[in-house]
């Protein structure tokens, strides 16, 4: 098996953005151009560990950043860089695992990338070596000089502009580093180039754009917008049961001690079925009713939180999972707090998301209303389905 590494050198201050902090920590889009840029690496099936190198006074603070954003996963480290990109990419290269294969280097600033175009540029270095994205120069060129003057046209046959991810076997990279020593190079290919080394093209896009200068901002801000999907879908779901005597009070899977349950077909769990209606609705899939009918004797009685498994599991076969939840109980007793915890344990392990993922909350209607008259409990369920990413093995 192949293992690749993504190196993302995030270290330069970003001076012709015309800002008070680097333009890589500038929002674009509801995120830091960094988030973005992170993000797609993250998600991206043939990236194996990745490494963001920032100026050494943030590197705390962007791990945090990276925190907050849920891209800090084991797979991510962060360290410091130095002056130039050659150095950062080199602090990068020295955190690797001996095992790594593959490196990828791609600039902080260039969020718009593509996980498609990683994986080519992966598979290049695999077959070729090394490989950077590039696109044909389509502009007419001309050389100017100092005086403002155009001294000739120049041919642009065969003229290639260079972006990133620009990859390569460990091996190469790390002899480029020992052959060149202390060269200035502007990017990996130059110093593979300097050191012998074969560099294959691999078209990349032109929407792949580094942020530079404020007008880059602006093209970005219009690209992400034409270009989004909904990659998120949103649901929500309501239930309602009245109290009944003789009946276990089953929420969120938990069994709470009660004088009374709620009346239905199955255990009458009003928590996960509302939360199964939310994860139908957001796939545009009927609702709960629809899949597991009152009239259907082997629904008789049945724990809810064997349906809601089923949910998921028709979720899966769409290729979406649960990102996060937000359910809300109403009712005005029992006390629902002690149990609270418990219901988040089972319905995130029956999702299979964490617990942070999952909020359970409960309130009451201040006596009105049939819950406040204690004739029985109701829910709401928020989710949002993200689309699934799969990893290789």
């Amino acid at each position: 098996m192949v293992i690749a590494a993504a190196i993302i050198p995030a270290a330069g201050s970003g001076s012709r953005m015309g800002l008070d902090h680097p333009k890589q920590y500038h929002f674009l889009a509801g995120a830091p151009i960094l988030v973005h840029t992170v993000r797609v690496f993250v998600t991206s099936p043939c990236i194996d560990t990745i490494v963001v190198v920032v100026p050494a006074d943030r590197v705390a603070a962007t791990r945090q950043l990276l925190t907050d954003y849920d891209l800090a996963e084991g797979t991510v480290q962060v360290t410091s860089g130095g002056r130039r990109r050659q150095d950062s990419v080199r602090a990068g290269l020295a955190l690797l695992d001996e095992e790594v294969d593959i490196v990828l280097v791609h600039d902080g600033a260039r969020p718009l990338l593509e996980a498609e175009l990683i994986e080519r540029c992966c598979q290049a270095a695999i077959e070729h070596g090394a490989a950077i994205a590039a696109v044909p120069v389509k502009d007419t060129l001309k050389k100017g000089g100092s005086d403002s003057r155009i001294h000739h046209t120049v041919d642009r046959e065969g003229l290639w502009q260079a972006q990133t991810p620009q990859a390569v076997r460990r091996p190469l990279l790390q002899k480029a580093y020992e052959q060149i020593g202390d060269a200035d190079v502007t990017d990996e290919a130059s110093l593979l180039e300097l050191a012998g080394t074969d560099v294959w093209l691999v078209e990349g896009a032109e929407t792949n754009i580094k942020i530079t200068r404020p007008d880059d901002l602006v093209i970005a801000e219009k690209i992400m917008e034409k270009s989004a999907v909904p990659s998120l879908l949103i649901g929500h779901g309501y239930d309602a049961h009245c109290f009944a005597p003789e009946r276990k009070l089953v929420l969120g899977g938990v069994t709470i001690p009660f004088e009374m349950g709620l009346a239905g077909h199955s255990d009458a769990d009003v928590l996960t079925h509302a939360l199964c209606d939310a994860i139908l609705g957001a796939m545009g899939a009927g609702d709960i009713g629809a899949h597991f009918p009152d009239s259907e004797q082997r629904f008789k009685n049945i724990y809810s939180i064997k349906l809601l498994k089923d949910v998921v599991a028709i979720a899966g076969e769409k290729g979406l999972l649960l990102s996060n939840a937000d359910v809300t109980l109403v009712c005005q007793g029992p006390k629902l707090a002690p149990f609270i915890a418990e219901m988040r344990t089972i319905l995130s392990g029956t999702c299979m998301v964490s617990e942070k993922r999952m909020n359970v909350k409960a309130t009451t209607t201040e006596k009105m209303g049939f819950t406040g008259r204690m004739e029985g409990i109701s829910c709401h369920a928020v989710v949002l389905l993200s689309k699934r990413v799969e990893k290789r093995g």
